[in-house]
């Protein structure tokens, strides 16, 4: 066999190498396909496979690159910080491939700005929203004098630079997997997901940046992203920025106790609930007890039972009246500011707007109507805004300044979400998360798992009052 009649080409996600026999040795990538009789390897794995190739001096053509080198003028919306030239150096530095992790508000944005000056290929930004994509298009135009493309939402426009959400990029990417040089992942936390992660692995693109504030997964999968994008590069956490960077924060830890009434129904229907996994020999701090849980409930009317019994202790912890009562308290102190309050389910978003006269915005609200909230909230027409976890990421809201979590789930990445929220740097601002914990039931368990990250740091300044453990 002639070694000048190799021939690498991209295929629906993959890498073939036509003109190599069976015996021919090949990148360890490599694996031989018997439906077509031709060695295959994943896309991702272009950048190592054109290495080994070079390196073996075997002479091959490169049909597989269909991204291009660009040089087009660049101007950055704002001076890059120190931590932000360090993020970069690093990310260089391990072969610009890796992962930033800087808190929200920290401009991870102008980071992926500067990566793209510098290596100057068609590149792809992918999002986890539609509302960070158009976010996204909207820096690309200011700050590159180049076409900019957009995937998703009813478009499909590819240009040298090119902005897309992940659902478009896994719908897409066997097509469109050998157009980009550089790929960006936005709030890479999500790539691992079971179908998110095809848009790292049928892509060539040999030079990649991943982006977040929050990269652990409840499934612990994030070490995942080590082969998907590359290695952690650079972490700064929001306590080690806040004050210079960000805004000085506090956070505020405020108990609440359960009626008379509300003891009693919790008390019941966790004794319900318990009892069906002493019966059933199930532990939830094992590996797979939850799922063994629900699995066990729904084959039989004891188990159906348990699983309505542990809805309805969760219910009463989370949505206690003594809550309202704090909130009610929090929103008149902070009437002048703008703020945010979190639950963790509709319903009590919607009991909240009801009760407070706030507007509500949640998985349901219309993308028109979420959008003239937010305008209005950063406008200061309205002061308070009720969500659930719409709000968590992908949302510029760089006025608020407190938080209000009623309830939430034991991730600290969502809790480092919501401070992240109310974090963006403003003249004289000090933000401030209340969490508003019912003591003595679950959710005392569900506070301690969620701020037990080290990214968190407690404290007061001076002249504010001191609501920490204080019980309503």
């Amino acid at each position: 066999m002639n070694p000048a009649q190799l021939t690498l080409r991209f295929q629906q996600g993959t890498l073939l190498l036509d003109g190599a026999e069976r015996s021919f040795t090949v990148p360890a990538a490599f694996r031989w396909d018997e439906r077509v009789l031709r060695w295959r390897a994943p896309a991702w794995a272009y950048r190592a496979v054109v290495r080994e190739l070079v390196r073996s001096g075997v002479e091959f053509k490169d049909v597989a690159r269909g991204y291009h080198e660009f040089d087009f003028p660049t101007k950055l919306l704002f001076e890059p910080r120190p931590y932000q030239e360090e993020a970069i150096a690093e990310w260089r530095r391990a072969g610009r491939c890796g992962v930033v992790v800087l808190p929200t508000g920290a401009g991870k944005s102008l980071v992926a700005q500067m990566a793209i000056a510098q290596t100057q290929r068609s590149t792809l930004v992918v999002v986890p929203t539609i509302d960070l994509m158009n976010q996204w298009y909207d820096i690309l135009l200011s700050c590159f004098q180049a076409e900019v493309g957009l995937i998703g939402g009813g478009y499909y426009e590819i240009g040298a630079l090119t902005v897309t959400t992940y659902a478009s990029a896994f719908r897409f990417m066997e097509r469109l997997g050998n157009q980009f040089g550089f790929i960006i992942f936005d709030e890479c936390h999500h790539l691992p997901a079971s179908v998110h992660r095809y848009a790292s692995e049928m892509a060539i693109a040999p030079f990649r940046l991943g982006l977040t504030a929050t990269p652990e997964r409840a499934d612990g999968s994030e070490d995942d992203l080590l082969h998907l994008i590359g290695p952690t590069v650079y972490r700064r956490e929001a306590h080690e920025l806040a004050g210079e960077y960000l805004a000085d924060y506090q956070l505020v830890r405020v108990e609440v106790k359960l009626s008379a009434e509300e003891r009693e129904r919790y008390e019941e229907e966790r004794a319900i609930f318990r009892k069906f996994l002493s019966d059933k020999n199930i532990s939830l701090s094992s590996l797979h007890g939850w799922q063994l849980f629900i699995a066990q409930s729904a084959r039989s009317s004891e188990g159906r039972r348990a699983m309505m019994a542990y809805r309805e202790q969760k219910r009463i912890a989370l949505g206690t009246e003594s809550k309202l009562r704090v909130l009610g308290d929090l929103l008149r102190r902070h009437s002048k500011d703008r703020t945010l309050v979190f639950t963790a389910e509709n319903e009590m978003v919607c009991q909240i707007s009801e009760k407070f006269w706030i507007p509500a915005i949640t998985h349901q609200t219309g993308i028109k109507e979420r959008r003239e909230w937010l305008e209005a909230f950063n406008r200061g027409d309205v002061l308070a805004l009720a969500t659930s976890k719409v709000l968590n990421e992908g949302v510029n809201i760089p006025e608020a300044s407190v938080a209000v979590v009623l309830s939430g789930s034991g991730s600290s990445r969502e809790h480092i979400q919501r401070l992240g929220r109310i974090l963006r740097k403003q003249p004289g601002k000090e933000a401030i998360l209340y969490e508003v914990v019912t003591s003595e039931t679950t959710e005392e368990n569900i506070s301690r798992r969620r701020t037990d990250a080290g990214q968190f740091r407690v404290g007061q300044s001076d002249g504010t009052p001191n609501l920490w453990g204080r019980t309503f």
